[in-house]
């Protein structure tokens, strides 16, 4: 499971027939310095917003966050809408990047 920053809306007309009516979302996994990383693609059944931070499942995990068993063509979901983090250095990370101190 990883941290991430929803940073996107994905929209596809063509699709596997298990996806129909799932919401993706385009996240940018968290860092905690200048670091980068590649964005990954997930279902949401939570309903997270462009801008928040949220917590990305994948597997088994995923496919039962999603709700449909086995039977989804998809293996990456978010699970939790976050609230607040607190790393060791001490920071504090918001819900979105402009509440963290």
């Amino acid at each position: 499971m990883l941290v991430g920053t929803v940073v996107g809306n994905v929209w596809a007309s063509v699709k596997d027939p298990t996806l129909e009516g799932l919401r993706m979302l385009v996240v940018k996994p968290f860092t905690t310095g200048d670091e980068t990383a590649e964005t990954i693609v997930a279902v949401d059944p939570l309903g997270a917003g462009v801008g928040e931070r949220v917590l990305v499942v994948f597997g088994r995990a995923a496919r039962h966050c999603i709700g449909k068993g086995h039977d989804v063509g998809f293996q990456t979901a978010v699970s939790a809408i976050i609230d607040r983090m607190e790393l060791a250095d001490g920071r504090t990370i918001g819900p979105v990047r402009a509440e963290d101190t």
